[in-house]
């Protein structure tokens, strides 16, 4: 049925009686542990005719639409006159004494919906409504009763379902032209480029069999739109509810709106959101989210729902600046507004974390949600890195040092439980060895303590230091990380004269990826370098039973000359091949037109060959990378790179950098590619423990740690410069490394017809 809308009684009632403000919250995994302990530790004192977790279920026809809610309450408890009490439970860390009878209008909402139905189902004519009030720590309680007939339960339901009309008639009318129009969309080109209906083909496929589908497809194919059609087409089919599209950085992100925004354009009624981060997005000259310092988020609670149907019934595609506008007129939280419409939205446009780091991710997606869900993970090389990073969490010493002495005298259990951490990292200092396997249980002990002491403090106290709620966060995600310890992670401590640092590290990310991706109909990893396919189908948490797709590059060999140099880049010999080096720089200039890019493995290294090359060839124009260059100065950097301009331009950058992945310099924009060195990583601690691990689970630890993530940059590099039919240019491998059999294996077929450039010339 096309009327029906299925929402679960807390959303329901969250929707219409929400209010307030933004604050920042610190209600933790550990947190919430306690509060589910503290529902049981009520329920345990139920009669033995009471019931716990009662499931309820309800449809109620409202003007042309039907609402299908549901959900599960507390308890519901008998009394001795043959009552039924449904009972609400909520556990805080908060102390109960500001807590009064009306202080939660959306308590008692939730817990009368659930009277309502049970009431409704059973034929009773009243019912009594509790709400219980637990301190997580102590224990105490705090109860409130009322007593309702059914005809006041009814007439309560009726008027939250009427709040929630507008916005429910707007999904209803928006899905049924969302699925029609997706069923009839065609392909937005006159014709597919070669392979890509094949990627088209593939993708649907693993959408129509839930599966898991690796796919690298050369660059230049379209894989953005080979992507996101055939699953708006699974829409239309009734297979999906809602597309993912998952990317590591902003200008990859651009190019999915530009596919969505075309399938508008050619008829398709879809709302996209694209979610930006919080820093970059925020209006406030701070990141602080409390009332008391922001507009935006007080009474955001107030004001949302307008917002979003607002939004909802004026915009298909939701970009940043469409956000930022609605935002402003409605005086919301950009940030939050974003996320509030991602659970409203059919595609997504947003980071990696949002769906794998535990941290950060959609914690309101159910999993029936899930089910009906697709993940595109653009540029899929790099969730391995990012992955690490979000499952890895450090800690240092002074930060606890100073914590103590901050909050010695005002609250001791908070300066006690940070001395604990302070001692036994002081402990560190004297371990000869500082590499360990197996995790510090007595440490993940006094952290997850001090994590429960400082949000206690926290939650009661708004003068609490910024000192505190750092050290808090940074407890908080260690803490967490420590529950996924296994022998997939070591620890190593770093010690620097008074400071110890100590990290968690995650060495293979591939379990947790798949455990993160769970529940989710189907998960499509594509890159133009996901090569080699074992090693990435291994660290993304890929199985047997996964679907492995290889397209080649469409377009004519000829199109792109490959050069060779073999001169090594190793450290030890820069010196000696630096003029060598500027010498075959200005051979291929030479005998070449255009724009010029050349990449190095380090900002130190392209600076050396930079100021060389400027030394040699003054009259040359060049540019070159900054480190931490702003999005603007970015889009200047390659706003340069003009076709057909008078004067030639040569720019440096490096390897894995901004300028390597995700730039579309088409035409004569970009008429060469130069890569100087194989890549690798710089050799490092960290690095070492990588190739250690892998050593240990028998595969080639060099190749894993070092070897694949190296190429994969230079294969980003060199896809910068045929993007099109009609792009033509140079690629020059500068290295001699290019030559052995190893690195040969891992060039792309394209490449393959090079040259070798006589070195000594």
């Amino acid at each position: 049925m096309t009327n029906v809308v299925k929402i679960s009684v807390r959303h329901l009632v969250e929707y219409v009686f929400k209010s307030g403000s933004i604050e920042t919250g610190f209600r933790t995994s550990s947190a919430l542990t306690d509060g589910t302990k503290a529902h049981q530790k009520i329920q345990k004192t139920y009669g033995e005719n009471d019931q716990k977790e009662v499931y309820v279920k309800i449809e109620i026809p409202y003007e042309n639409i039907i609402l299908q809610v549901d959900g599960r309450c507390d308890g519901l408890l008998v009394q001795d006159d043959g009552l039924f009490t449904v009972d609400e439970i909520k556990s805080t860390m908060n102390t109960l004494d500001a807590i009064k009878e009306n202080s939660y209008p959306v308590h008692w909402a939730q817990a009368c919906f659930y009277a309502y139905i049970y009431a409704k189902d059973h034929e009773l004519s009243e019912m009594n409504i509790q709400l219980t009030y637990v301190q997580v720590k102590t224990e105490e309680k705090k109860q409130f009763q009322r007593n309702m007939s059914l005809a006041d339960l009814e007439a309560f339901v009726m008027d939250v379902v009427k709040n929630y009309a507008a916005y429910a008639k707007a999904k209803i009318h928006h899905k049924i032209n969302r699925d029609a129009t997706s069923k009839e969309l065609s392909f937005p080109f006159e014709m597919y480029r070669d392979g890509q209906r094949k990627l088209a083909g593939s993708v649907y496929k693993t959408i129509l069999d839930k599966k898991v589908l690796f796919a690298k497809a050369s660059t230049g194919i379209g894989k953005t739109i080979s992507t996101i059609f055939p699953a708006v087409k699974a829409i239309g089919e009734g297979r999906l509810q809602r597309i993912f599209y998952l990317t590591a950085k902003t200008i990859t992100r651009t190019a999915a709106e530009e596919a969505f925004r075309l399938l508008i354009e050619k008829g398709l009624d879809i709302k996209v959101v694209t979610i930006t981060a919080k820093d970059k997005i925020c209006f406030q000259e701070e990141t602080i989210c409390t009332a008391e310092h922001c507009p935006f988020a007080k009474g955001y609670y107030d004001r949302i729902n307008g917002a979003i149907l607002d939004i909802f019934e004026n915009e298909s595609m939701m970009t940043r600046s469409v956000i930022e506008t609605y935002a402003r007129k409605h005086l919301v939280c950009p940030f939050e507004f974003s996320l509030d419409l991602a659970y409203a939205a059919d595609a997504i446009i947003c980071d990696y974390n949002y769906i794998f780091d535990p941290k950060v991710s959609l914690k309101r997606l159910l999993e029936e949600q899930k089910k009906q869900t697709v993940l595109l993970v653009d540029e899929a090389h790099n969730l391995v890195d990012r992955a690490r990073e979000m499952y890895s969490a450090e800690l240092f010493k002074s930060a606890f040092l100073q914590v103590k002495k901050e909050y010695k005298g005002t609250n001791d259990a908070v300066a006690n439980a940070a001395k604990s951490i302070n001692v036994h990292l002081v402990g560190k200092r004297k371990q000869e060895n500082l590499l360990e396997i197996e995790l510090d249980e007595e440490l993940a002990i006094l952290v997850e303590k001090f994590v429960e002491e400082a949000e206690v403090e926290l939650a009661q106290n708004e003068e609490s230091s910024q000192l505190l709620l750092d050290t808090y966060f940074a407890a908080n995600n260690f803490a967490k990380i420590s529950r996924f310890y296994d022998e997939r992670f070591t620890t190593y401590s770093e010690v620097d004269k008074n400071e110890v640092r100590i990290k968690l590290f995650c060495l293979d990310p591939s379990y947790l990826i798949k455990q993160m991706g769970k529940g989710f109909r189907a998960k499509v990893f594509f890159s133009a370098t996901l090569a080699p396919a074992n090693y990435y189908k291994n660290l993304l948490g890929g199985t047997q039973e996964d679907y492995v797709l290889s397209i080649p590059s469409p377009f004519a060999r000829e199109n792109t000359e490959v050069l060779i140099q073999p001169l090594s880049t190793r450290y030890r010999d820069r010196e000696h091949t630096l003029s060598p080096i500027i010498h075959s720089i200005l051979n291929v200039l030479q005998k070449s037109t255009g724009n010029f890019l050349i990449f190095f493995p380090s900002y130190s290294y392209m600076n050396t060959v930079y100021e060389a090359f400027k030394q040699s060839a003054p009259d040359i124009k060049t540019i070159v990378q900054d480190t931490g260059m702003s999005e603007s100065l970015r889009e200047e950097f390659l706003s340069k790179f003009q076709p057909n301009a008078e004067q030639r331009l040569v720019g440096f950058a490096v390897l894995g950098g901004i300028f390597s992945e995700g730039v579309d310099l088409k035409g004569d924009r970009l008429r060469g590619v130069m890569i100087v060195g194989v890549g690798l990583p710089q050799i490092g601690y960290e690095r070492d423990i990588i190739k250690n691990h892998f050593i240990s689970v028998g595969r080639n630890g060099f190749d894993y740690a070092y070897v694949y993530p190296g190429m994969n940059k230079v294969l980003q590099a060199g896809g910068r410069l045929i993007r099109s039919d009609t792009d033509q240019g140079t690629i020059v491998l500068i290295d001699d490394r290019f030559l052995q059999p190893k690195y040969q294996a891992l060039l792309p077929e394209e490449w393959r017809d090079y040259k070798v450039v006589n070195k000594h010339r």
